[in-house]
């Protein structure tokens, strides 16, 4: 505990947008301040947190903002490696430059993933039409192409049925090196949000079943369907993966289960992930505390879970029905605070909780 950043001490958070609003709530809540930096004129955590406005290339900008924090985390996956790379030799970041490395682009992803005894869907990378056509081969159809870096929420993807969808699906790519995924049948999609601490020790939430809309995510439901041996071996493979990585934060980590049982994992995600906020009002110990505390050296909290919970997700005017939302029994509502509502975004979540159904058990 020597070196962990006491209360009283700063999160560095890069990255302003409704995680980082969230992580640095959640600072507080622990005695700590925190201080964002993004380059945007009015992101959502500078309602709650110190914040730093600076370009990603802004050296003195970055120098600054390291000087007036005892540790960097970040809320999203796509910072530029090279921001890493200025802050490291000046204060500590944790999840370290490995995580990002390896979650920012999907081939880099799945290899390590494989690598480490890990099922994924069958993929092969894609540059040309030359390539797409040997992925076509090698994976077959129906598939999915994806950009290998930079997509969410369902951007930057396009399906292919059959040889014919091809030329387009390449089309829509942009000219971006891109991935085939083959689409797998699975009878749902779970997650699981898990943190390690510096010290190896690592806790899993109970896995959330989730289900998508257009590519967004509408819902997540805890407990999931699956049965306790298939949820035990989610946690497991959760908890190879952080050590793989050698990381220190919460991670979220997207399965398909198949038919037959067998988990897949989908993507990873090296930071807090929209399928854990339901944590927030379901667990003593939710997954932006978990996160705060793991990146400051704190001994992790006991992620049991003391209710039943469906989080929803509030995606654009849905927000306007923040009245009715605020007096639903038994309901949570978080609005981000973000100034422009448009078709897509993102804008809040409920979480709404019941008396726990069975007894949930964490790893």
């Amino acid at each position: 505990m020597t070196d962990a950043v006491a209360p009283g001490g700063t999160v560095g958070i890069l990255g302003g947008g409704q995680l980082g609003r969230m992580l640095a709530i959640a600072a507080a809540q622990l005695g700590l301040k925190a201080h964002v930096y993004a380059p945007e004129a009015d992101p959502p955590a500078a309602d709650v947190a110190r914040c730093t406005r600076g370009a990603w290339d802004d050296a003195g900008a970055l120098r600054a903002f390291a000087g007036a924090v005892d540790v960097v985390t970040y809320e999203f996956e796509n910072v530029p490696a090279a921001v890493v790379d200025a802050l490291e030799p000046l204060v500590p970041v944790r999840p370290g430059r490995k995580a990002l490395a390896v979650a920012q682009d999907r081939v880099t992803e799945k290899r390590f993933l494989n690598r480490i005894g890990v099922a994924t869907a069958p993929f092969a990378p894609v540059d040309d039409a030359e390539s797409l056509a040997a992925a076509l081969e090698r994976v077959g159809t129906p598939a999915i192409l994806k950009t290998r870096r930079f997509g969410y929420d369902g951007k930057g993807q396009a399906r292919i049925a059959g040889d014919g969808d091809a030329p387009g699906a390449l089309a829509a790519m942009g000219g971006a090196p891109a991935v085939l995924e083959g689409l797998i049948r699975f009878s749902r999609e779970i997650s699981v949000i898990a943190a390690r601490g510096a010290d190896g020790a690592v806790a899993c939430f109970d896995p959330g079943e989730n289900v998508h809309e257009d590519g967004i995510l509408r819902s997540t439901t805890v407990p999931a369907g699956c049965d306790a041996a298939t949820a035990a071996a989610a946690k497991e493979i959760a908890a190879r993966i952080l050590a793989a990585l050698d990381y220190v934060g919460v991670i979220g980590v997207e399965f398909f289960e198949t038919d037959s049982r067998a988990l897949l994992v989908n993507e990873i995600a090296p930071r807090v992930h929209n399928t854990g906020h339901w944590t927030i009002e379901a667990t003593a110990n939710d997954q932006f505390r978990q996160h705060v505390k793991a990146v400051c050296l704190w001994p992790l909290g006991d992620p049991a879970r003391h209710a039943d919970a469906v989080m929803e997700n509030l995606i654009g005017d849905e927000a306007l029905d923040w009245a009715r939302l605020s007096a639903a029994p038994g309901t949570a509502l978080h609005l981000y605070g973000k100034a422009e509502m448009r078709p897509g975004r993102k804008m809040g979540h409920t979480t709404r909780l019941r008396a726990i159904a069975a007894p949930s058990s964490s790893l």
